[in-house]
């Protein structure tokens, strides 16, 4: 499988001015046809001022790299657009895949009219962004998602798209920011006034050391001391992106992850929310973390996932009492579908609502299963016979898995798991299991 998916779009984004209002119409790529309209939404936005900011904010986040070199960094990449469920979503990730940014436009923030439902990749050129800066507050800004123009077309120039490689990375991580999301908790909010002295105690330059998220009194502040109610926050300094916005919030609500693996921020403006999440370190991608691997272990029947896809793009939610009369479906095998069908690309999560939302990438299935490689390696273990269960009572099991010349060890006991590989040694579970112990599973499943 190749480490980058190359893809055209049907057509070309433009911007147009016409009556001096803002015409912005984006064009689209999918791999996965639901539908045959070129148009998923055609509308006013209501806070133009405030959402071209945060998407200018998202593209300097898709553009930033904080582990790579300058070479690497030679292509940009493009943010994804969700259409559904009355609201717009664009995200995306840095190209290390250690940030994630989600601009969300809520059913109040937009005054237009949902054609078809759908998720797709845009065009977020250079010329796009210029324009999109010289946005103002008592501008009016339309936009389109679809294909009804060939450029990006402004007082009588045009923009012209170009072929762009899109990450498998990407792919991979958007998967595990939703896992994440969903074992986050809410913490503190915090006021515009509050969180403009918080962004000034973060450090110059680049921070190797870990900072925590302290209160005191009335006060919020990072440090480098921690303390009981501390909350800890790697590569602070990715925090460096949110300062443009930071003046223009109506307040600001922080969600750490509950083994600190992540730290994540909703920007909350008026009808419109800016999401933003740091792995745990600044050199670790959101993308090799493994976290969402576990639930891909066990198979479900195609029949389900056809229903629940169904269902959903339908609905565009994901409610799983209303689903499990709909389709005649068991309630309990029906919640344990989320983080299943998150691993596989086609719930998203929403830290506002606590609760997931269907946002089916537009990518085939098969390619988003296909793309881990200790999933994979963990089915070539089971299909060369390499794993044996040597013992099974009392919630203990232990098994030796064959390796390169070397047997490996895993233990599950109540809820732990251990191996004697190199992998589990250096991480100790913080980044996922390890291919021996996701064989382990997959083998007392089947």
């Amino acid at each position: 499988m190749s480490e980058t998916l190359s893809y055209i779009y049907d057509s070309r984004s433009s911007l147009e001015r016409i009556k001096g209002a803002e015409n912005l119409l984006l064009s689209k790529f999918n791999e996965v046809e639901k539908g045959n309209s070129p148009c998923f939404f055609w509308g006013k936005l209501k806070n133009p001022y405030e959402i071209s900011r945060c998407l200018i904010t998202l593209s300097n986040i898709v553009q930033s790299s904080f582990n790579l070199s300058p070479f690497q960094l030679a292509l940009l990449k493009d943010p994804i657009v969700t259409a559904g469920n009355n609201q717009i979503r664009f995200e995306g990730f840095s190209h290390c895949a250690g940030v994630y940014a989600r601009v969300d436009i809520l059913e109040n923030g937009q005054d237009g009219e949902f054609i078809e439902n759908g998720t797709t990749n845009v065009d977020f050129n250079t010329p796009l962004i210029s324009e999109l800066s010289k946005i103002k507050k008592n501008d009016e800004l339309v936009l389109s998602i679809g294909q009804q123009e060939v450029g990006f077309h402004k007082e009588g120039e045009s923009f012209i798209e170009r072929k762009v490689p899109l990450p498998s990375k990407w792919i991979k991580g958007l998967t595990t920011v939703q896992h994440y999301f969903s074992e986050s908790e809410y913490a503190y909010t915090i006021s515009r006034v509050q969180a403009i002295q918080l962004f000034k105690t973060i450090p110059s330059g680049k921070v190797k050391t870990d900072y925590y998220l302290i209160k005191r009194g009335n006060k919020y502040l990072f440090s480098p001391m921690s303390s009981k109610t501390s909350l800890s926050i790697g590569g602070i300094h990715r925090l460096k992106l949110l300062q443009p916005l930071i003046p223009l919030i109506n307040e600001l609500k922080i969600y750490p992850h509950k083994d600190m693996q992540a730290a994540s921020f909703i920007l909350c403006f008026d009808e419109l929310n800016f999401i933003f999440s740091v792995s745990r370190d600044y050199w670790r991608g959101f993308s090799g973390e493994g976290a969402a691997l576990e639930t891909l272990i066990e198979d479900l029947p195609e029949s389900l996932v056809q229903a629940f896809d169904n269902y959903s793009f339908s609905n565009q939610e994901f409610n799983p009492a209303l689903m499990s009369f709909e389709e005649g479906i068991d309630i309990s095998k029906i919640e344990k579908l989320s983080s299943k069908l998150s691993a596989m690309g086609l719930l998203g999560y929403d830290l506002a609502k606590n609760g997931f939302f269907y946002r089916r990438l537009p990518f085939k299935l098969s390619r988003i299963l296909s793309l881990n490689p200790r999933l994979k390696g963990a089915e070539k273990l089971l299909e060369n016979d390499k794993v044996q269960i040597i013992y099974n009572q009392d919630n203990k099991i232990e098994a030796k898995v064959d390796g390169s010349g070397i047997q490996h060890y895993v233990l599950l006991k109540e809820g732990k798991q251990k191996c004697t590989c190199t992998w589990f040694s250096k991480n100790q579970g913080e980044r996922g299991a390890c291919k021996h112990i996701l064989a382990v599973k997959k083998k007392l499943k089947s």
